[in-house]
C-alpha cells in the first residue's frame, strides 16, 4: 500500500489552510497514495491557544470536516485529518480529534488525543490542557488495500509519542501501521523526534507514518517538520525536512509479518 504524508506550515486562517490541505491530499492521491494523512492542527495554527476554541466544530459538521469528507470522496482515497478541534462538553475546551474518512467520504473512526502537551523551557510555554479536553480510549481502523492486505491502522497524535504503552496497546490489538500526526516544537523535535518514532516502530515491529507541521508560522512559532515513514525494523525510509509538501511511500505488509516472525517479541510480553 502506498501512504501519503502531508506536511504543512498552517496559518491562523482556516479557509487558507483548507485550500492547501485539499491541494496536497490530491497531489498525494495523484501519485498513487491510497491513504493520505494530514498533520496535527492542519486547519488552524492560531495566534493564541484559545483560537481553536473559537473555530471548534460540532461533531459531524463544519468547514474542516466537510473538506475532509469531500476530498476523500472526490479523490477516492482514505484521508486522516491529523486533528480537528471539536466542541466538547466544556465551553472553554475542545477535543483535539483525529478523524478518518473512507473513499466514500464517510467518517469511520475518531480518536481524541489522550496525552496533552505541557512544556516550559527555552522552546516556549505550552499547556494544552487549558484549551483541550483529553480523550480516554485508543482507536484504530481497518483499511482493505489494493495489495490484498487489510491494514489495521492505529491512531495517535504528537505528544502521545512519549507514551509507549499506547502504541503497545495498538500493536496488541493487531495494528501493523501506527500514525502520529504532529506539530512538534523545533527544540523538542530536533532532540527527540527521530529517536521516538524509530523506537515506537522497533518496539512494536510496525510501520510508522508521521506527518508534521514544518516551518515558521505566522504566529512566530517554529515547528520541526521532518515528516517520516519508518519501517518495522526502525529504518527511516522517507523524510520531508521542512516546508509544505507530500511524501508518498510504498509500504510492504510482508515486511511486518517477516520481522514479527523473526523476532517474536510481541509474544514475549510479561507485563
Amino acid at each position: 500500500m502506498k501512504i501519503g504524508l502531508v506536511q504543512m506550515v498552517s496559518t491562523a486562517q482556516v479557509a487558507t489552510n483548507l485550500v492547501v490541505a485539499d491541494r496536497l491530499v490530491r497531489e498525494a492521491a495523484a501519485q498513487g497514495a491510497e491513504l493520505v494523512v494530514l498533520p496535527e492542527n492542519f486547519g488552524l495554527l492560531g495566534h493564541n491557544e484559545s483560537d481553536k476554541v473559537r473555530v471548534a466544530e460540532p461533531a459531524g459538521g463544519g468547514p474542516m470536516q466537510e473538506m475532509l469528507a469531500t476530498v476523500a470522496a472526490t479523490a477516492g482515497v482514505w484521508v486522516v485529518g491529523g486533528t480537528v478541534p471539536l466542541q466538547s462538553d466544556e465551553p472553554d475546551r475542545v477535543t483535539n480529534s483525529c478523524l478518518v474518512y473512507s473513499p466514500q467520504g464517510r467518517m469511520v473512526c475518531r480518536y481524541d488525543k489522550i496525552h496533552l502537551f505541557v512544556l516550559d523551557n527555552e522552546s516556549g510555554r505550552f499547556d494544552e490542557s487549558r484549551t483541550v479536553a483529553p480523550g480516554h480510549s485508543p482507536a484504530w481502523f481497518d483499511l482493505p488495500a489494493s495489495d490484498g492486505h487489510v491494514w489495521r491502522v492505529g491512531l495517535s497524535v504528537c505528544y502521545d509519542l512519549r507514551f509507549p504503552e499506547l502504541y503497545r496497546a495498538l500493536a496488541v490489538a493487531g495494528a501493523d501501521l501506527l500514525l502520529v500526526p504532529s506539530a512538534f516544537t523545533h527544540g523538542t523535535g530536533e532532540k527527540h523526534w527521530d529517536v521516538l518514532l524509530r523506537a515506537r516502530a522497533i518496539e512494536n515491529l510496525a510501520w510508522v507514518g508521521a506527518p508534521a507541521q514544518g516551518g515558521l508560522h505566522e504566529n512566530g512559532r517554529r515547528t520541526w517538520g521532518h515528516s517520516l515513514v519508518v519501517d518495522p525494523w526502525g529504518e527511516v525510509v522517507a523524510r520531508l525536512p521542512v516546508g509544505e509538501g507530500v511524501i508518498v511511500m510504498q509500504m510492504d505488509a510482508g515486511q511486518t509479518r517477516r520481522r514479527r516472525a523473526e523476532l517474536p517479541a510481541l509474544g514475549h510480553r510479561v507485563l
